[in-house]
């Protein structure tokens, strides 16, 4: 690791690193044959992978395709997986609004995404699918 790396990032971590992984694995389209259980794994491993040897720049990119995933099931909340997807948008959206007390531009790159979630999960509030969020 190099001693020029920023590491402050990964103090916003711990609460998208217990979340995410069931959350994201119930809105990811899954292969044929896969589990629920095995998606979220390697949700897991990815997020573990991420944090110990990527960087805050691919940690928000990998954010933003969680916030893809939220948008999209905000869209269409009677498909299922309102519940995963209102989990997994307020995590991200505490997490960016947490951006702000960090060095860098971290906060001003995330606020695209601050105010796409935020409609999502207003709309995922309003509207949450039989079965899903109350």
């Amino acid at each position: 690791m190099s001693a020029r790396r920023s590491l402050v990032w990964l103090g916003l971590t711990p609460e998208p690193e217990r979340e995410l992984p069931a959350a994201v694995a119930t809105l990811r389209p899954r292969a044929p044959g896969s589990s629920l259980p095995s998606v979220a794994a390697a949700e897991r491993r990815r997020i573990e992978r991420l944090i110990l040897h990527g960087t805050e720049h691919r940690w928000l990119g990998y954010l933003a395709e969680v916030t893809d995933l939220v948008v999209d099931a905000s869209r269409s909340p009677e498909a299922g997986g309102s519940a995963a997807a209102l989990v997994a948008g307020e995590v991200v959206l505490d997490h960016h609004h947490m951006l702000i007390g960090l060095p860098g531009t971290g906060y001003e790159r995330a606020a695209p995404q601050r105010r796409a979630l935020e409609k999502a999960v207003r709309r995922l509030k309003d509207h949450p699918a039989e079965g899903g969020a109350t």
